[in-house]
């Protein structure tokens, strides 16, 4: 089994989480059929088709992810041993053909948020908590699909959505409701995933949600400012152009992730699958994949990436033919706003990174504790290197987190 650590978040707040993500898969199902159903009603049958691709391509590319994790953890007696505790998820889990035609039917995501669900209603009932074991880790591991589907599904279809909003200067119930649907899933697993990281590490202090919330306002800031770029050059160039615009970037950032040697997945097709995911994700948003030197590598991509968001801004500016507007916004306000936005996005990641980014070598007793006359919530702002690690060998779910946690802190 498993080394065991705490699980030191809340057993509530989790339970709420996990709540909010269901709420949020099943309101972006929803809205997905609406917009499709939208530009189909329309005969817009180039963005329906823009759209259906997008949605098809995004769900099997994470329903693969779950399906390889899966697969490396399958059937292995540290599995049975902590699923034996839910009956109702063992039966599921060492059922590889089930698994196979439930990833197969795109819903592989789904069983993992049942299964969740499950774990933290138990949790959230029981005077004993599970913190131990692959249940935990496959906490982790649906954090982080959260984090792929968000910047794979949820951001290039608010990009796309936007583009057509901007297009039409007139904006749709459907395409609100599916735009703010997609902010609040991708904020969601930026908070989910932070909050994940912060828990693989035992800690001197107790988490507030302060560091979640920076966490997330510098992540949006520097987000919403290259989806709308992105957008507005995309709603005046050719299709062609924003094509060879996107697979030039992500090539390049390819080749970045491939330079870096990376060491995630535990097969070779998985791991280059992987470096291919984190360019994409890197298109929107940083994302560390490797020990040491971050912060130098965060400058020079927040760099690139600023003077990607002029050259896009520059082009649509051109491209309009004139002085254009955004929703009655002037163009020089819309680019003032998007170069503010930007700035502010990096102030608020350096402040992130001198409160909540202290690097001590200490060793803690990682018996959870709480205040006197708390309970046990909500730990972990502070990481820390723990030196004192079981001899056992990771597994493979334990593995990939541990080193997630490791490359989150560098």
């Amino acid at each position: 089994m498993a080394a065991s650590f705490p699980c030191t978040r809340s057993c509530s707040s989790d339970c709420i989480l996990n709540v909010l993500a269901l709420v949020f898969f099943l309101s972006d199902l929803v809205s997905d059929v609406l917009a499709v159903a939208s530009f189909y009603q329309e005969q817009a049958y180039v963005s329906m088709g823009a759209l259906v691709f997008l949605l098809a391509g995004s769900s099997v590319l994470v329903q693969a992810f779950s399906w390889l994790w899966y697969s490396y953890q399958t059937g292995s007696e540290e599995q049975r041993s902590c699923l034996s505790t839910y009956a109702y998820m063992e039966k599921y889990f060492n059922n590889r053909r089930f698994l196979g035609a439930l990833h197969v039917c795109q819903m592989g995501v789904f069983l993992r948020l049942v299964c969740m669900m499950e774990i933290s209603w138990r949790n959230l009932t029981s005077n004993a908590p599970l913190t131990e074991g692959i249940a935990v880790y496959l906490t982790h591991d649906l954090n982080l699909l959260y984090l792929i589907e968000a910047f794979v599904e949820s951001a290039p279809q608010l990009t796309f959505m936007t583009a057509v909003i901007a297009h039409r200067q007139d904006v749709e119930w459907v395409t609100g409701f599916k735009t703010l649907v997609s902010v609040g899933a991708i904020a969601l697993s930026v908070v989910l995933y932070h909050r994940s990281m912060c828990s693989l590490h035992e800690c001197k202090t107790r988490i507030s949600w302060t560091s979640s919330l920076l966490y997330f306002l510098w992540n949006f800031l520097l987000i919403a400012p290259r989806v709308v770029a992105v957008a507005l050059a995309a709603s005046v160039l050719p299709p062609g152009a924003v094509a060879a615009h996107f697979l030039s970037l992500w090539l390049a950032l390819f080749l970045w992730v491939w330079r870096q040697n990376t060491h995630f997945m535990d097969s070779h097709a998985g791991e280059w699958l992987y470096r291919a995911t984190v360019a994409l994700v890197w298109y929107f948003s940083w994302f560390d994949v490797s020990k040491g030197g971050s912060r130098g590598r965060s400058a020079v991509y927040h760099a690139v990436m600023a003077a990607d968001i002029a050259l896009l801004l520059t082009l649509w500016w051109w491209q309009s033919h004139g002085d254009p507007s955004l929703f009655g916004m002037t163009a020089r306000g819309a680019v003032a706003l998007e170069a503010a936005s930007y700035a502010m996005g990096v102030l608020a990641k350096v402040a992130y990174d001198r409160l909540f980014r202290l690097k001590e070598s200490v060793t803690v007793d990682p018996t959870p504790r709480s205040e006197e006359g708390g309970s046990e919530v909500d730990v972990v702002d502070f990481p820390v290197s723990v030196q004192s690690r079981p001899p056992a060998p990771p597994t493979a779910p334990q593995r990939r987190m541990d080193m997630l946690a490791e490359h989150f802190y560098s």
